[in-house]
């Protein structure tokens, strides 16, 4: 089960919709009726919501409400006796006050501060839509007193804090910019040299020459730690305008950039900054940090459903592990190995681990949500002829591969490549979902395994032979495949066919090629399905099987570049009013398991998966969501604020008002200075007389 939402099959009941109405009338006249009877006078109606509006929660109501827009869909009937004979009648014509908790459940959670009842999505315009109004104490900076300790545990090289942690880079920019601004032009030169590098193909040769004379000329800005035979070697290629021109310099400034500047950094605030935002990454997280909405699909050992973080307002996709389930069916490594790998992953084009926690009775993991549906169902339910054209098959392709190299490149095998694990994101663009097959292999070794869905495995894997990163662009072959004609090159849909006979076409049959295929289209999926792995597109470089698969004439007219940043423009933009998932009911309930009891032996088990925020993803969601922006202030002139002060009383800034004998307020525990050991009391306060002006 992936992390995205399932595509509708059913459209609103014009019947049913007219029972919600005249339910929400009577819940009205009941509303009144209860104020009036306890001397209120003023009562706000509970309004039916339009067939076409979102709901708060970002993914859509818990009823039938949101679609895919009939023009969109193909046309299909509903079998309204059906469903009143299913005994769901009674669920569909909820009354009462039954009624009003569902839809305040669903509309308007009360501790939602600012959050939209007017169905607008979460996350948009107003940074504070969907926080908590209590969103600035639960992330409340510590004491640096508090978190000073970490400097020994963390990594604190440049490669680490300021090229892989996203608020550690803007820190380091920020020291450079207000306290040492000679050092912040080579910031400057190295965000020029990444805005060349995506730069459209025609326009690379004129933006080179521009960089060249503004940053590599004599006296210009970055010259001097240059040597003069690499910026001799630039300007002889600047005619040609290739991507990796700059690729030298820039490493050259990285390294400069590495030594007397970062540790200028390691000795200011700044870093001290960094510090306290680490500490609250690594506090715990429990049920509490979330709200619940609807559920959006199946798992293997439990349900999927959207949630939002309380203190930021982001929303992701909960995919909820029944502890007793796993360990009915033995799942305890398969669930670690997914929960380890999503953890490993950093990409656009992975749905990637924002969180992983325990609550009493499931193991949760928090992914990115991902609203646009999957691919199956764009492929075959979205109107017209099954398939896309080939433009729109080249853009997911694209960005597909860009997935499957992240992955192999980090020695992941993901061995369950097809159209329902491709979802769509809010803009249209594509990520890989559900790795619980995925498996890590080191660098020369082989595995075996016969896993996988039928009809996208490939022979080597159906002969349980032993293999590398193969399977993967066989599984990629039959997905662009797909995509194109509109079924599976080796089964038709809804064909009624034994497991045994698809392997067989798999292992033995030749798929055939219908005139939607381009040239280049069927010479790739000709190469990337051939049987034997020696023969086959991306096989023969191991870990870096995509660089052959990227220079095939299919992928000829892409500029990489502009794929991997998320440049290029989506074909198709998913309708934020359209919700692409199953109504609640027709998603089917998980039966209790029984005769499983959870005892103290997989409490071991349950402390390696519950590992709280993951790094990088939990950084974005602050900076994306302006936490960071409204959080990282500094005292006046750039100067220390006093949570990263010793010795240092803070001002009482309480108004006390007309009562001053009311008692005061108890300073809480992570804004309270601790005792610190000598040798960190004399970094702290070297930093501190450094930093304050002299009074």
């Amino acid at each position: 089960m992936g992390t995205g939402l399932l595509g509708p099959d059913r459209v609103i009941n014009p019947v049913y919709q007219q029972r919600q109405q005249s339910d929400v009338l009577l819940v009205n006249v009941i509303c009144r009726r209860r104020r009036r009877s306890r001397g209120l006078f003023f009562s706000h109606p509970i309004r039916p919501r339009k067939s076409d509006q979102a709901g708060i929660d970002g993914v859509g109501e818990h009823r039938r409400e949101h679609c895919v827009p009939e023009s969109e869909r193909r046309p299909r009937s509903v079998d309204y006796r059906k469903l009143r004979s299913t005994g769901n009648q009674s669920r569909v014509t909820t009354t009462g006050w039954r009624l009003i908790s569902k839809l305040q459940t669903a509309s308007c959670p009360k501790e939602s501060a600012g959050a939209p009842c007017d169905g607008r999505k979460v996350g948009g315009g107003d940074s504070n839509k969907g926080k908590s109004k209590k969103w600035r104490k639960i992330l409340q900076f510590p004491h640096i007193s508090q978190c000073i300790g970490l400097k020994d545990k963390l990594d604190i090289r440049y490669g680490y804090v300021v090229d892989q942690q996203p608020i550690g880079r803007l820190l380091f920019r920020q020291f450079c910019q207000d306290k040492k601004p000679a050092y912040h032009r080579y910031n400057l030169f190295l965000d020029a040299i990444e805005k060349y590098e995506i730069e459209l193909d025609e326009n690379r040769i004129e933006r080179a020459k521009e960089l060249f004379e503004q940053y590599l000329r004599e006296s210009s800005e970055v010259v001097d730690i240059l040597n003069d035979s690499l910026i001799s070697q630039c300007e002889e290629r600047l005619s040609t305008g290739g991507k990796e021109l700059f690729v030298e310099v820039a490493q050259t400034v990285k390294n400069f950039l590495a030594s007397e500047p970062f540790s200028a950094f390691l000795n200011s605030f700044y870093f001290y900054r960094y510090l306290q935002w680490k500490w609250l990454e690594a506090q715990p997280v429990t049920y509490k940090t979330f709200r619940m909405y609807r559920v959006l699909g199946k798992g293997g050992f439990g349900e999927v459903c959207a949630c939002q973080v309380r203190a930021t307002g982001k929303m992701y996709a909960c995919k909820k592990l029944e502890k007793k389930r796993i360990k009915k069916r033995k799942g305890e490594s398969m669930v670690l190995i997914e929960k380890n790998i999503l953890q490993k992953i950093n990409s656009k084009f992975v749905v990637s681990l924002a969180y992983a926690y325990e609550t009493k009775d499931a193991l949760c993991l928090v992914l990115t949500i991902m609203n646009g549906g999957d691919l199956k169902f764009h492929i075959y339910n979205m109107g017209g002829d099954p398939g896309f054209d080939i433009n729109r098959a080249r853009f997911y392709a694209a960005e597909v591969v860009c997935g499957l190299e992240h992955l192999h490149l980090q020695g992941i095998v993901y061995r369950d490549c097809k159209p329902e694990n491709i979802l769509l994101d809010d803009h249209g663009h594509v990520r890989i979902s559900d790795l619980g097959l995925a498996v890590e292999i080191t660098e020369g070794d082989m595995v075996r395994g016969r896993v996988g869905t039928v009809g996208y495995m490939a022979p080597e894997v159906i002969d349980n032979e032993k293999y590398t990163f193969s399977p993967d662009w066989f599984s990629f072959g039959c997905l662009l495949y797909e995509m194109i004609e509109g079924q599976a090159p080796f089964r038709a849909r809804k064909e009624k066919v034994k497991r045994e006979e698809v392997d067989r076409r798999v292992k033995e049959d030749q798929e055939r090629y219908s005139p939607k295929f381009s040239e280049d289209a069927r010479s790739l999926c000709q190469q990337l399905l051939k049987k034997s792995p020696k023969n086959r597109l991306g096989c023969k470089c191991g870990r870096h099987g995509a660089k052959e698969v990227k220079l095939h004439g299919f992928f000829q007219c892409l500029n990489w570049k502009r794929v991997e940043a998320g440049m290029w423009e989506p074909p198709f933009v998913p309708d934020p009013r359209a919700v692409y998932a199953k109504d609640v009911l027709d998603i089917e309930q998980f039966s209790t398991v029984k005769g499983v009891n959870l005892d103290a032996t997989d409490d071991t088990f349950y402390s390696k998966f519950n590992t709280g925020s993951v790094s990088i993803p939990w950084q974005n969601e602050m900076i994306e969501t302006e936490c960071f922006k409204e959080l990282n202030v500094l005292g006046p002139n750039n100067t220390p604020t006093p949570d990263l002060l010793v010795n240092h009383t803070p001002p009482n800034n309480e108004d006390r008002g007309c009562f001053p004998f009311r008692r005061k307020r108890k300073q809480s525990a992570r804004t309270r200075e601790v005792p610190l050991s000598e040798c960190y009391l004399q970094e702290l306060s070297q930093t501190q007389s450094s930093e304050m002006p002299a009074s």
